[in-house]
C-alpha cells in the first residue's frame, strides 16, 4: 500500500520507526500536500456560497489548482521511498572487479540524481502553492483566514525540508551541471516561497489586530 494511503497514525509510526522509509523527503512532500489542502479548504467554503458569487469563478480555478498540487505532492510523498530504495540498491552492488566498481559508481550517481529529483519536486510544488495564497486570502471566505495562514506556514516548511533533502543527495553527485540546474530551480521556488512568508505574517497581523 502507498504511504499516502496509510492512516495518519500508521504513517507517523513508520516515520518514527527504524525502517528506511518513509524519511525526511516523504515528510516534506506530506507537509506540502497539507499546505495545498489547507488552502483548498478555504476555497471549498467559498464556492457555492451566494455571498461570494462575484469571486466564484476565480476561486474555483484556485481550488482546482490546489487540488492538483495536493495530488502531486502526495505522489511525491510516495515516490521518495522508491527513490531511497534505488540508492540503497546501487550502494549494494558488487565491487569486486574494476568493471563492477565502475558500474556501481555509475549506478550510484544515477540513483542520487533520482533521489534528489523527488524533494526537488516538493520544493517546486511548494512554491506553486505559495503563489496561489494571496488570491485565496483576498477572495476566499474570510472566516477561514487562519487556514490560509496555516497553508503558508506548511508551504514554507515543505520547501525548507525539501531543499535539505535535495542537498543531502546533491552532496554525492559529481555532475556539476546537474547540481547547478537543481539549485537554480530551488532558488526560483524559494523566491515564490517569500510570498508565503508575507501571507503568514499578514494573516497573523490581521487576526491579532482584532
Amino acid at each position: 500500500m502507498r504511504l499516502s494511503e496509510q492512516t495518519v497514525r500508521t504513517y507517523t509510526e513508520l516515520l518514527a520507526g527504524s525502517g528506511p522509509t518513509p524519511g525526511g523527503g516523504s515528510a516534506a512532500g506530506l507537509a506540502g500536500a497539507l499546505a495545498a489542502a489547507s488552502a483548498a479548504m478555504v476555497g471549498s467554503f467559498t464556492v457555492g456560497k451566494p455571498k461570494f458569487a462575484e469571486v466564484e469563478a476565480e476561486v474555483t480555478e484556485l481550488l482546482a489548482s490546489l487540488q492538483a498540487l495536493r495530488e502531486r505532492l502526495l505522489d511525491l510523498t510516495d515516490a521518495d521511498a522508491e527513490a531511497y530504495a534505488q540508492v540503497g540498491a546501487a550502494y549494494g552492488m558488487a565491487k569486486g572487479t574494476d568493471e563492477e566498481k565502475a558500474a556501481r559508481r555509475a549506478a550510484i550517481q544515477e540513483a542520487l540524481k533520482a533521489a534528489a529529483q523527488v524533494p526537488l519536486g516538493v520544493v517546486v510544488a511548494a512554491g506553486e502553492v505559495a503563489v496561489l495564497l494571496p488570491a485565496m486570502t483576498e477572495k476566499g471566505n474570510p472566516n477561514l483566514l487562519s487556514d490560509v495562514g496555516v497553508a503558508a506556514i506548511l508551504a514554507q516548511a515543505a520547501c525548507a525540508a525539501g531543499r535539505l533533502n535535495v542537498e543531502v543527495n546533491l552532496a554525492g553527485v559529481k555532475d556539476e551541471a546537474y547540481v547547478a540546474q537543481a539549485r537554480e530551480q530551488m532558488a526560483d521556488a524559494e523566491g515564490k516561497i517569500a510570498v508565503a512568508r508575507e501571507v503568514a505574517a499578514a494573516v497573523l497581523a490581521k487576526i491579532t489586530a482584532g
